[in-house]
């Protein structure tokens, strides 16, 4: 899976090679299996390949050509003018198979999302297969051409397309890097809200700042019982006296640690 996941990348360039059919089924078979929620299960696919592809490209190569507008399906790809860091992280765009990702217009957003865990889940199975991909969200605004070729039902909006084949080394798949790891993320555990209680205090040298940082984890505390504090109550924390939630919090940390340490054979 870490293989799938560091392997996958948006390739531009495709070879004539036909992606057999059977393989298709099968990830999309396994691919079934992708959490939504309620289990609304909301995407409808289609897989377009050989004759069929070709003349829906032809089709939409003759009327981006003569101009057409393009058409709005309902599923706004991407906003008109990504404000920074996003429209810095943009990839560059033939394949054997594209498949077609609908969702119905009655839903909302949070049935997009489940839509884009089902694709994600699409293209790290095709990794497995030895395939690459490409999600091209264009093929939205040519959704009314694409209708023709499909015939969906009237309910349902074209998400995206989704290209499907065996790499073309030759061509440049202008690979984009990745932010920061802690631009995206950030972990809170227990030690980290001790921290937070006691940074001000550290800093400004009162209990008075801790009290005031000890009420902005307030939310991140609840399981700790903070509506039990006594206001008046104190315990001293390394000569300073601190609210009773961090020494509740470690009193929890110690516990855990002498089970460790019992578990592991070594004296209290």
């Amino acid at each position: 899976m870490y293989e799938a996941v560091a392997s996958r990348r948006s390739v531009c360039g495709f070879t004539d090679r036909p992606v057999p059919r059977e393989v298709l089924e099968r990830v999309l078979s396994a691919a079934a299996r992708t959490s939504s929620a309620p289990d609304f299960q909301p995407r409808r696919v289609y897989v377009l390949t050989e004759r069929p592809l070709a003349e829906l490209e032809k089709l939409v190569g003759e009327r981006d050509a003569a101009g057409d507008p393009w058409g709005d399906s309902g599923c706004t790809p991407y906003p008109a003018a990504p404000k920074p860091p996003y429209h810095e992280r943009g990839s560059a765009l033939g394949a054997p198979a594209v498949l077609f990702c609908y969702v119905d217009r009655g839903l909302g957003p949070a049935q997009w999302s489940d839509v884009g865990m089902y694709l994600q889940t699409v293209m790290l199975l095709l990794r497995a297969e030895g395939l690459h991909s490409c999600t091209r969200m264009a093929w939205a605004k040519y959704h009314r051409t694409v209708a023709e070729v499909l015939s969906p039902p009237d309910e349902l909006a074209l998400f995206c397309g989704l290209s499907i084949g065996f790499e073309d080394a030759t061509v440049s798949d202008g690979r984009t890097g990745r932010v920061a790891h802690d631009a995206t993320v950030t972990v809170v555990d227990a030690m980290d809200l001790v921290r937070r209680v006691r940074a001000p205090a550290e800093v400004m040298g009162s209990t008075e700042a801790a009290e005031a940082a000890a009420t902005r984890s307030t939310s991140a505390l609840r399981s700790a019982d903070v509506g039990a504090l006594d206001p008046g109550g104190r315990h001293a924390y390394c000569g300073r006296r601190v609210p009773r939630v961090v020494a509740r919090l470690n009193d929890v940390l110690v516990g855990r640690i002498r089970r460790i340490m019992s578990q592991v054979g070594l004296p209290p």
